[in-house]
């Protein structure tokens, strides 16, 4: 197979296109995927007709015209006693699983035309950044703007000093050494042993010891710790002077309170450096630099998946494969090569996603400040997969899955849905940046693309993974679908329900947000939160314990409130629902030493998490589902360990809830009903405990990442003979994802 290096040649050149052309033809046929989804790699691929999610008349216009979308509904796919009908395995509401089985049936894949973009960018990005070519602008690394980035900015870590605060007010980047102001990272700097170890917050300033036992330490953000970091006093509690061979040794001290907190470094001294987190770890035609992918010469995109002309084609991504190519039969002009076109068949839905300026993204990902923070993994020293536990890396889990799946495409006109891909997860404040991502976004999109007023924008798809979901979505990009985790209604709780001030959203003038709900069932998704892969659960299959191993009747374990110890101070944390179940039902005794009202020996409310978490949900068989500061991930942990979930929030949705049937996994409890809850569960007959047990197992997988989890299973399989036991595990799912019934319900 051949390949487009340049285009500086003479027109002789041009039969030996046309033969190319020829021969791309002939092969497309055994062209196979080389980075297949879940989707694909199960058979699970299933196209759906449009729309699901919501009315049939919320779909897009030029979709309405599409024969695929009229299927005739089967009258045998009758509800059951629970009002449910089941489509591959899950329980859906009545009219959306008739809807989808219908569907089924009737869908055949369509040609989409893919223009391989060619466009050039000025000054070929000056080595700065990466050229999209559909658009020909530049995506500037980290630090640099400018049409051909070639505008170097200064990103201070501090806010202005006053004599009272050297360094200014508090803020994520604060720095009393060596800033790197393309990125407002502190380190060490000029003049230390290790000038490049970061010195990244508290590390940096004075430490103040407790005022009272059992306290939290004070950093003293007005102190620099000069003469400890910078010591070569082994006595001293130092830090950029520190050799490690020295400190592993216990030949010299360190300070406690310095990390390795920024990405791509490990070991306790920062001394080892590991790979990255980027998006699908630059698809392998990258290099992943804190964040962003520093894309090979033809490729593009956040994750570097976008070929160019200039790329070869049997490189070309799963969703590009297999195809028919067809190249001009003119000579190119200018600066740009010439547009390859690539006919591939795909089903609906068929998703667009913008390629944003890296502020909206990858800048994000590359200038967090905590390597944890916003990702669904990192690396070991050894560069093997460390998966984190942070609920917000289901953003970045979708994101990469969309970016590899055969439902993709470049076609904007042929698209069904357009991806918006805004890291609020990663939404970091830093001296220099307090970006306002919603509306900025949407104000790129209005001016760089048309697909916006197609539909007014009511086919575009936003993630808003806030603690408080969509409640701060712009006014202006309401009418699309918004992916969250909080489904609040707000036919209740009208108002924040957060007890962290920085999520409060109540400020936010009308004129900004308008007076929109936080969650619209009719045309919004909640998606299940990140759960960390645990292979171990899996093996044991806690999801399938059966009804007489669940001892315990009900099950919570969280925080309750400033009642117990170490428990939040703040009367509306939780809304209060927590508060009042611990009082009722508490089963640990509290700061007076009390239990709850109604304890009892197979009812758990605690707030000591315990480390047999997983295996105590697994032997129970109602799980309590409570918000905490906005959403919670309790949903996922009753329902990844088979439990049944018993939800008590009212007004305010869970994952799936407005397209599958919760009567049939679940139980609802009104917050005014607490008091009353042991009776409501006790009342519930064992044939309907077993109906519901028995829905929990369809529909787990449901609550799993699995997809964007083997696309990384794949990636260390070329890298390591040996797989990890989460690698092992997952790849004997078979059942549908979170990213399967994202597409289905699209």
């Amino acid at each position: 197979m051949a390949s487009f290096q340049s285009w500086k040649f003479s027109w002789s050149l041009a039969a030996a296109v046309a033969s190319l052309v020829l021969l791309v033809s002939l092969v497309h046929m055994f062209l196979t995927p080389l980075f297949p989804s879940s989707l694909d790699y199960f058979g699970a691929r299933q196209n759906s007709c449009l729309p699901v999610n919501g009315s049939v008349e919320g779909s897009s216009e030029h979709l309405a015209d599409n024969s695929q979308l009229n299927p005739v509904f089967d009258p045998q796919l009758l509800a059951d006693s629970h009002e449910a009908v089941t489509y591959r395995g899950a329980p859906w509401k009545p009219e959306i699983g008739r809807w989808l089985s219908s569907c089924d049936s009737i869908t055949t894949a369509i040609d989409v035309v893919e223009s391989i973009g060619s466009k050039s960018c000025e000054n070929g990005c000056s080595g700065r950044g990466i050229c999209n070519r559909e658009l020909g602008q530049c995506r500037c690394f980290h630090g640099f703007d400018g049409e051909g980035c070639t505008k170097k900015l200064q990103l201070d870590c501090n806010h202005p000093g006053t004599p009272e605060k050297p360094f200014g007010q508090w803020v994520v980047s604060i720095c009393p050494a060596y800033c790197d102001t393309t990125r407002a990272m502190c380190f060490c700097g000029a003049g230390t042993k290790y000038p490049n170890r970061p010195l990244a917050e508290s590390c940096g300033f004075k430490v103040n010891l407790p005022s009272e036992p059992g306290g939290p330490k004070i950093t003293d953000w007005t102190n620099a710790d000069f003469e400890n970091i910078f010591t070569t006093n082994s006595s001293r509690r130092g830090w950029c002077n520190v050799d490690p061979n020295d400190a592993y040794a216990s030949k010299v001290n360190f300070k406690e309170e310095c990390d390795c907190k920024y990405d791509c470094l490990g070991g306790r001294f920062c001394e080892i450096p590991t790979v990255c987190s980027c998006l699908n770890q630059c698809s392998g035609h990258g290099h992943c630099h804190g964040g962003f992918c520093q894309c090979d010469n033809g490729y593009y995109g956040i994750d570097c998946s976008i070929p160019s002309a200039l790329s070869p084609m049997q490189e070309w991504p799963a969703w590009l494969r297999p195809s028919k190519v067809d190249v001009p039969d003119k000579a190119p002009t200018g600066t740009d090569l010439i547009n390859v076109s690539a006919v591939v068949k795909k089903k609906r839905p068929v998703i667009y996603v913008y390629d944003l300026p890296p502020e909206f993204n990858s800048h994000l990902l590359e200038g967090r400040h905590w390597k944890f923070e916003c990702v669904n993994r990192i690396y070991t020293d050894e560069n093997r997969t460390l998966w984190t536990e942070q609920l917000y890396g289901s953003q970045m889990a979708l994101y990469e899955s969309i970016l590899a799946s055969p439902y993709r495409t470049m076609n904007g006109e042929e698209a069904d849905y357009f991806y918006v891909p805004v890291l609020d997860s990663c939404l970091i404040t830093r001296a220099d940046d307090a970006p306002h991502l919603g509306i900025q976004a949407y104000d790129h999109i209005i001016e760089q693309y048309p697909y916006w007023n197609r539909s007014s924008g009511r086919d575009h798809i936003w993630f808003f993974s806030w603690d408080e979901g969509a409640c701060y979505a712009p006014k202006e990009i309401w009418n699309s679908m918004m992916l969250v985790h909080w489904g609040n209604t707000n036919s209740k709780h009208n108002h924040s329900t957060t007890a962290y001030w920085a999520d409060n959203w109540d400020p936010i003038p009308s004129h900004i947000r308008g007076e929109h709900p936080c969650f619209d069932p009719d045309k919004d998704l909640v998606l299940p939160a990140w759960k960390r892969p645990e292979p171990g659960a899996i093996w044991l299959k806690l999801w399938s314990r059966p009804r007489k191993e669940r001892k315990t009747l009900f099950y919570f374990n969280g925080n309750l409130g400033s009642a117990y110890e170490h428990g939040r101070p703040e009367n509306m944390y939780s809304m209060g629902i927590r508060q009042k179940l611990a009082e009722e039902f508490g089963s640990t005794p509290n700061k007076e030493g009390k239990l709850g009202r109604q304890h009892a020996a197979n009812v758990t409310v605690s707030p000591l998490r315990s480390p047999k978490y997983f295996e105590e949900l697994a032997s129970s068989l109602f799980c309590g589902v409570l918000p905490g500061d906005g959403w919670s991930g309790r949903m996922e942990d009753s329902i990844l360990q088979g439990c049944i979930p018993v939800i008590i929030q009212d007004g305010i949705f869970l994952p799936y809830e407005n397209v599958l049937n919760y009567k049939s996994f679940a139980v609802r409890i009104q917050e005014d009903d607490i008091p009353n809850l042991i009776k409501i569960l006790q009342g519930i007959n064992e044939t309907e405990i077993e109906f519901m047990l028995a829905n929990v197992r369809q529909i787990w997988q449901r609550f799993l990442y699995r997809d964007s989890v083997l696309l990384e299973a794949q990636r260390q399989k070329k890298l390591f003979s040996e797989e990890d036991g989460w690698a092992v595990e997952f790849s004997k799912l078979r059942e549908d994802d979170v990213f399967s019934t994202f597409i289905q319900t699209g």
